[in-house]
């Protein structure tokens, strides 16, 4: 029986696999512009975004989407007081499906944008597909990594493990060396 809800990550990491500075912050050297036109567009397409507490997309549609904001700092579901789109849940007290229930969403795409726990999270929940972009040039020794696990094994490797596999790698702006692969769950 199929799901009622396709899972589908997006990321963009550094050439060690980090999401992130050991701070914690998306340095300006993982933004692009042309990452974030995907982003973007597969964000609009999603029903309901997934993220922890210090991830944000922060982009013009942001304000519209429905969203999810995992956290431990709620038993099971509450809604967030700052976003009256939001809904602060707590995987280990409610499921998935009644969160999205919670939210008016019986079926759809579900868009997950970190950060690591999250990520890992949803390794366990089964992606459909994976939308890794890859910026060829920075280097983030100690940051933080796309999924646990990273850099001891490659965001690829990870991704391979739990059964998905890559789509052709597409150039998103050579001369930035910013690339796409969609990773997908084939039958």
């Amino acid at each position: 029986m199929p799901r009622p809800y396709r899972i589908e990550g997006y990321a963009i990491v550094s050439v060690d696999g980090m999401i992130a500075d050991a701070a914690g912050v998306m340095p300006d050297s993982l933004k692009n512009d042309a990452d974030q036109t995907m982003f973007s567009a597969g964000l609009d397409r999603a029903d309901v975004l997934v993220h922890g507490r210090h991830s944000h997309e922060g982009q013009p549609n942001s304000p519209r989407r429905q969203r999810l904001i995992a956290t431990r700092g709620v038993a099971t579901l509450a809604p967030d007081p700052t976003n009256a789109r939001a809904l602060l849940w707590n995987p280990a007290g409610a499921s998935l499906e009644a969160a999205c229930r919670a939210l008016g969403i019986a079926e759809g795409t579900v868009a997950v944008i970190g950060g690591t726990e999250i990520f890992g999270l949803f390794l366990g929940l089964g992606y459909e597909a994976f939308h890794l972009t890859r910026a060829s040039k920075p280097h983030l020794p100690g940051g933080r990594p796309v999924f646990p696990g990273v850099p001891e094994r490659t965001p690829e490797a990870v991704l391979e493990s739990r059964g998905l596999r890559p789509g052709p790698e597409r150039v998103l702006d050579a001369a930035a060396g910013v690339t796409l692969v969609d990773w997908e769950r084939r039958a």
